[in-house]
């Protein structure tokens, strides 16, 4: 029996939505931090007849987005498991002043799920003597372990992935010359961009075609805008 739930328990890790909570934020980090370094690097470049305020602007937009990213991912996730929470001592209170209300409501959730009433109303009873909050919190709120909000470890892998995003445009910008430094950049910031939706594609489960196609193509309206901003001021930096 112990070795059976242990084959459970392995096959059920295999599913990807086990990755869904930190594998988006760090795409996000990652996304965020080839294309904002590079778009910076672009715009810069595209204004600029020295190298120096280039590489200037993309370390400055490199540790100020590391440090936002990884502080707007902890604020935001910190936010909505703050509601979890207080959804969670709402049902608590719920429970004990109405009971059989919550007991009713439970069964019309399994029922419309596709149980037959009189089953429903068996499996909400029976659920409610295992473990009453778990069932109404899983089950009517929709809070799981799988999808609750982890702040810490969002804010890591978002901090993290921006790093490691934003460095590559930085090394592209340090060791190219200025001339043409904006259509490398360009060039460089997509390939990394393909590489980053292909390995999220896979991380994910998902389509590696769609996912570089989808990731390209913002990429590259979100770097093309900044540098026509640099082209049209034409400020000599």
């Amino acid at each position: 029996m112990a070795e059976n739930k242990e084959g459970l328990d392995d096959y059920l890790d295999n599913h990807y939505i086990h990755r869904s909570n930190w594998l988006r934020a760090a795409v996000l980090g990652a996304n965020d931090g080839i294309l904002s370094t590079a778009s910076i690097a672009i715009g810069v470049a595209a204004a600029s007849t020295v190298k120096e305020p280039v590489v200037l602007a993309t370390v400055a937009g490199l540790v100020a987005g590391a440090l936002s990213m990884a502080a707007g991912e902890y604020v935001s996730v910190s936010s909505q498991t703050d509601v979890e929470k207080a959804d969670i001592e709402r049902e608590k209170q719920e429970l004990e002043e109405m009971p059989e209300i919550e007991l009713q409501r439970l069964a019309q959730i399994y029922e419309e799920r596709g149980l037959k009433k009189e089953t429903a109303q068996r499996v909400a009873q029976e659920l409610t003597e295992h473990d009453v909050l778990g069932a109404h919190v899983r089950d009517e709120l929709g809070i799981n372990e799988i999808s609750q909000a982890n702040p810490i470890q969002a804010a890591l892998a978002s901090g993290a992935a921006f790093t490691i995003g934003g460095a590559l445009p930085l090394f592209v910008a340090l060791v190219l010359p200025l001339e043409n430094l904006e259509y490398y950049l360009y060039g460089f910031a997509i390939v990394f961009l393909v590489l980053l939706g292909a390995m999220a594609a896979k991380a994910g489960g998902s389509s590696i075609g769609k996912a570089v196609l989808r990731i390209t193509f913002w990429g590259t309206v979100a770097m093309g805008l900044t540098a026509l901003v640099g082209y049209l001021f034409g400020v000599n930096v």
